[in-house]
């Protein structure tokens, strides 16, 4: 059963002044997360028969390693040489490199950031609970001992809770980028070995 409105303004509430940071945290890191997902599909053939099934136009490029390699099969045709060719390859797959790029530097930065807001706020918990020891105040306003506790313990979970999947998510999709930028050197590599046939 998911909670009501009014349990999770409680939490909220409970977080103290790291919680707002927390969210956005939270929002921009599974923004990126999506972006960087989206942007690393990959196509289910592999590169040689990717070039065979352009050739013949039997499929339309819609992952960016079919783009690439219609990129790779029409500066073929253009190039007057393997050099010009490798030239002009490695100059547009570089912007394809770029492209499935975007964004990784962000979430790395942010599952970074996550977990020290949470500590931030276990520190602000913590200062509360002995201020609250000092000066007996027991059942302050904000909880005293008890609420500082829970503030403490409750940011660190938050913080770890966005930090983990994105940790998680953020290999999977790098895994997937490294695989693209193989195939994008086969479908290089690929093309320029089949202008030099054909200039032999």
């Amino acid at each position: 059963m998911l909670p009501d409105f009014n349990t999770i303004l409680k939490y909220y509430e409970m977080g103290g002044f790291v919680m707002p940071p927390l969210v956005v945290t939270g929002i921009l890191l599974w923004y990126a997360l999506s972006f960087r997902l989206v942007n690393v599909q990959r196509s289910k053939k592999g590169p040689r028969e990717l070039i065979r099934l352009l050739k013949k136009d039997s499929i339309k490029p819609k992952t960016v390693t079919a783009k690439a390699a219609e990129f790779a099969l029409q500066a073929s045709k253009n190039a007057s040489s393997r050099k010009q060719l490798k030239c002009i390859l490695n100059e547009q797959f570089m912007h394809y490199r770029q492209e499935i790029n975007q964004h990784r530097t962000m979430v790395r930065a942010l599952v970074v950031i996550a977990p020290l807001l949470g500590l931030l706020g276990t520190i602000d918990g913590m200062i509360e609970t002995f201020d609250s020891l000092g000066n007996m105040a027991l059942f302050s306003q904000s909880g005293g001992i008890a609420g500082g506790i829970s503030r403490a313990l409750f940011t660190t979970q938050v913080g770890l809770a966005i930090a983990i999947p994105g940790v998680m998510i953020g290999r999977i999709v790098e895994r997937k980028q490294n695989n693209i930028y193989r195939e994008l050197d086969q479908i290089k590599d690929l093309v320029c070995v089949k202008k030099t046939e054909s200039q032999e």
